[in-house]
């Protein structure tokens, strides 16, 4: 029986051959066994069969024998899928080709930026390419390394040709952004051993071609035609590039509203809605996906009722828009209203002139809103119980998974921008002021710009393993808003004018496990206060010595941090009742050098959602409890099995999302976590049918955990999860963009 080789040519099948692969797969691995994946292979074997099937068809047993009693097996899939993706971009299995050849090869063939080469002489390639430690890609597991080479590393995406092998894609991303080879090196080991999380736009793009690597734009929409279409234009632009879209509508007018005096009457904003829709799915985000983009809108704009609605299947096509998600924003006077069982009165905000601007501000909001309630004049007037508009929201949040909300004044009282915001972005954590735009080409202008990474907190050994992410965090990001294109002008402006930066953590519940701990336990708080201290702080020390070396960014003064403001100072003092705001840090030391030397960024943390990255590095997702210890998710290639981290030490401390019957323990994380960000978190809470009687949810529930969150401070929550579908699996990321699934 002859064997088709990856070359064309023909040999004859040799068992030994398959053997000596497995053996090689299962060599140094505990609780494998080479025998059992031979058998569970059961392969039918026929004349002309090629070695890549064989290969794969091993591949696949190892991978059905990964379970809770042989984790292990996910290391020998790993291996075995690493050898053929080795075959196929080094042409051999065991020793990569010479690492210049391989920059030399893509930058010829137009799939590397030219400045790899033009930055670095042969001598420093040479030197560079030394260092990787091909060795590496053993810390991969089976599901993280599929998903490298589904979604990151650089292919044809027509024919599957992949171009790299993962430590060169590490290196490269190095070497695109790092000017010495110290840097080079050390950006590469924080990479590699996975200390920190790349978003997807790095991960995929730097090193091609397509210089935009922003997770999400914030784009704010004006009541008018030139603004509305130079919005939609700038939409399109950046969905292609890779980005999620934040949106929001607080400013336009609502239906039958008059213009030009009543010559024309107005369509709302659901025809506006749909045209959005449009743009950001019909826009390919790098062949992999159609957009993403989530609508924000106040509590008291006139349409409320309708816009929440939209995402729903009830209804017919007229009054649905499901493919956006929507953030209700919410403020004190809502919750004030709320908790009393009164009525809140809706407005269109053409008429409720300066109401949207002042949004924020609690007292400049309730005189204003005060003021439009009781006058006579306005058209566009609707009073409603608070408590229906709250459960209209509550009922369509448990329905979809996919309403979500923000707490406006929050998020400017609590932050660190010292000038209004009025919107967040598709996944909640990023909160910028935004100009909204004239035309595509408007100087004046600003669109919101999220450039993100995280801190993997089970790869921080000690306090140096932090001082060191985070300064490499802070450079690689700095580096990034350099290095990167600008397809709108006013994304441009915003970034480098602001320069502000998303750092957040993953690997939050493997990190609690480590240290023994329950996200119930009483100890949890102070770790987690103990731990976000440390890095905040190290974070602004970061940014301090950028600007020490660079000068603070243009816009330093429009940010707390100007006035000599840190996090210790702004966050809501609610939080102390859930742990002692006791400090291990030298915070007036660090007040001073900010004083003295500003900073480099306006912002420096966001706590995004690391979906789709937390798989390739084997790590829990964000800040997120796991929902199993073994969790199947639906993939490109079939379904990937993920087990947590350290499972045979561990898996006893792991919290189960869906056992924990309220969402307390983690909004109380969530709050203390959110003391030191700067800006917000992408915070998911847990819905199990099972905990309540009939396994009916009440609507109740979620509006107290709306009012729960909002005492202590968190600016913004993301999914409302629910155990529906098909049991134990998953969808391969929750941020359907993948923008800024990181």
């Amino acid at each position: 029986m002859k064997v088709k080789k990856r070359n064309g040519e023909e040999e004859v099948f040799s068992v030994e051959k398959i053997h000596k692969v497995v053996m090689w797969g299962t060599e140094g691995i505990n609780g494998v066994s080479f025998s059992d994946i031979e058998m569970n292979a059961n392969l039918s074997l026929y004349d002309g069969i090629s070695s890549e099937e064989i290969h794969q068809i091993l591949i696949k047993s190892a991978n059905d024998l990964i379970s809770t009693s042989s984790p292990n097996y996910q290391y020998v899939a790993a291996r075995l899928l690493n050898m053929h993706l080795r075959k196929d971009v080094w042409g051999c299995g065991e020793h990569p080709t010479s690492f210049l050849v391989f920059l030399q090869r893509n930058v010829d063939n137009g799939i590397y930026d030219p400045c790899i080469l033009e930055k670095w002489d042969d001598q420093q390639v040479e030197d560079l390419g030394n260092h990787i430690s091909h060795d590496r890609d053993d810390l991969f597991t089976y599901s993280g390394l599929q998903q490298l080479i589904d979604k990151y590393l650089v292919k044809n995406r027509s024919t599957g040709f992949i171009y790299e092998t993962p430590q060169f894609a590490y290196m490269c991303i190095a070497m695109c952004l790092f000017s010495t080879i110290e840097e080079v090196k050390s950006a590469y080991d924080c990479y590699s051993t996975f200390k920190i999380n790349l978003p997807t736009p790095i991960m995929a793009g730097v090193r091609t071609n397509i210089r935009q690597f922003a997770s999400c734009v914030l784009v704010d929409i004006d009541d008018n035609l030139d603004a509305i279409f130079s919005s939609l234009h700038a939409v399109g632009k950046y969905t292609a590039r890779r980005a999620g879209i934040g949106l929001n509508i607080g400013r336009m007018r609502p239906i039958n509203s008059p213009i030009r005096g009543g010559e024309v009457i107005h369509t709302g904003v659901i025809p506006y809605l749909k045209n959005f829709e449009s743009a950001v799915k019909s826009t390919s985000q790098n062949g992999l996906r159609g957009g993403s983009a989530t609508v924000h809108i106040p509590f008291w704009h006139f349409e409320i009722e309708d816009v929440m609605v939209l995402k729903n299947n009830a209804g017919t096509d007229d009054n649905r828009v499901r493919k956006l998600d929507y953030s209700i924003q919410f403020s004190k006077l809502f919750y004030d209203r709320l908790i009393a069982n009164e009525d809140i009165t809706l407005f269109s905000p053409h008429e409720a002139q300066g109401l949207y601007e002042v949004f924020g501000d609690n007292e400049k909001f309730e005189e204003l809103y005060l003021k439009y309630e009781n006058s006579r004049s306005l058209k566009f007037r609707k009073k409603i119980p608070a408590r229906k508009l709250a459960e209209i929201f509550a009922r369509e949040r448990l329905e979809t998974g996919r309403i979500y909300s923000m707490n406006l004044d929050t998020a400017n009282e609590h932050g660190s921008w010292n000038v209004p915001v009025y919107m967040s972005n598709l996944c909640q954590e990023i909160i910028h002021p935004t100009i909204p735009i004239k035309s595509i080409d408007d100087e004046d202008g600003e669109i919101g710009i999220c450039i993100l990474s995280a801190l993997n907190l089970l790869e921080m050994s000690n306090d140096k393993d932090i001082e060191n992410a985070c300064r490499m965090a802070v450079r690689t990001l700095e580096s990034i808003i350099d290095y990167q294109d600008y397809p709108v002008l006013a994304g441009e402006n915003f970034t480098k004018r602001r320069r502000s930066l998303g750092i957040g953590i993953t690997n939050l519940a493997g990190f609690l496990a480590k240290n023994k701990l329950k996200y119930q336990d009483p100890d949890t708080l102070k770790l987690v206060h103990e731990t976000m201290e440390r890095i905040q702080w190290n974070l602004i020390s970061a940014s301090c010595e950028l600007a020490e070396e660079l000068g603070p960014c243009e816009k330093f003064n429009e940010t707390k941090y100007s006035d000599g403001l840190l996090p210790i100072d702004w966050y809501k003092k609610s939080v102390d009742e859930l742990v002692k705001p006791k400090y291990n840090m030298d915070w007036e030391g660090l007040r001073k050098r900010v004083k003295e030397h500003g900073l480099r960024h306006s912002t420096l943390s966001a706590i995004m959602p690391c979906e789709s990255s937390s798989v390739i590095q084997n790590s829990t997702n964000g800040i997120e409890p796991v929902r199993n210890l073994l969790t199947h998710k639906k993939a490109k290639n079939g379904i990937l099995k993920q087990l947590v981290p350290n499972y045979h030490m561990r898996k006893n401390y792991y919290s189960l999302a869906w056992e924990m019957t309220d969402n307390k323990a983690i909004m109380n994380i969530a709050s203390v976590i959110q003391k030191f960000v700067d800006m917000s978190m992408s915070t998911n809470l847990y819905y199990n049918y099972s905990h309540y009687e009939d396994g009916n949810i009440p609507l109740s529930v979620l509006i107290k955990d709306q009012i729960y969150g909002y005492k202590y401070g968190l600016k913004n929550f993301y999914y409302a999860n629910t155990p529906d579908g098909d049991g134990e699996t998953e969808k391969d990321m929750n941020c359907e963009s993948g923008a800024c699934a990181i």
